[in-house]
């Protein structure tokens, strides 16, 4: 396992909370829960989030030991990346963290004043004035 660059919180909650937290690394463990992916399947499925940041947020989850990147030998090089067996124990974690924002989407709407974007950034709704 590689050193962890990053130094994780003492606290239980907040060390969780740095492991998902980050724009896109819900997302990405969302579709590796769905099984092994290739860095152009995540960029399609996520197309708001630049090549980079993918790549960003991948190094560090696999840092933290919830995602594997296995690289084959063979040219062009082939790389594939998946959820360990430490980041599928995240799976009920993150399902329960989206059911809680369906759930609750007006309520934090109506406080927040906030435009709800789908997955692909467009407008879905908007608070009335």
């Amino acid at each position: 396992m590689p050193a962890v660059i990053k130094e994780l919180p003492v606290v239980p909650a907040e060390r969780a909370l740095k492991i998902i937290g980050g724009r896109w690394k819900v997302f990405i463990l969302y579709f590796l829960f769905d099984g092994t992916r290739r860095l152009s399947e995540l960029k399609r499925l996520i197309p708001q989030a630049s090549q980079k940041v993918l790549v960003q947020q991948l190094r560090e989850m696999e840092e933290h030991g919830v995602v594997r990147r296995e690289v084959f030998a063979q040219v062009p090089p082939r790389v594939e990346y998946s959820a360990t067996k430490l980041g599928r124990s995240l799976q009920p974690i993150v399902a329960s963290l989206c059911e809680w924002g369906r759930r609750h989407a007006a309520e934090l709407n109506a406080v927040d004043g906030v435009v709800l974007r789908d997955s692909r950034g467009t407008r879905a709704r908007r608070r009335a004035p």
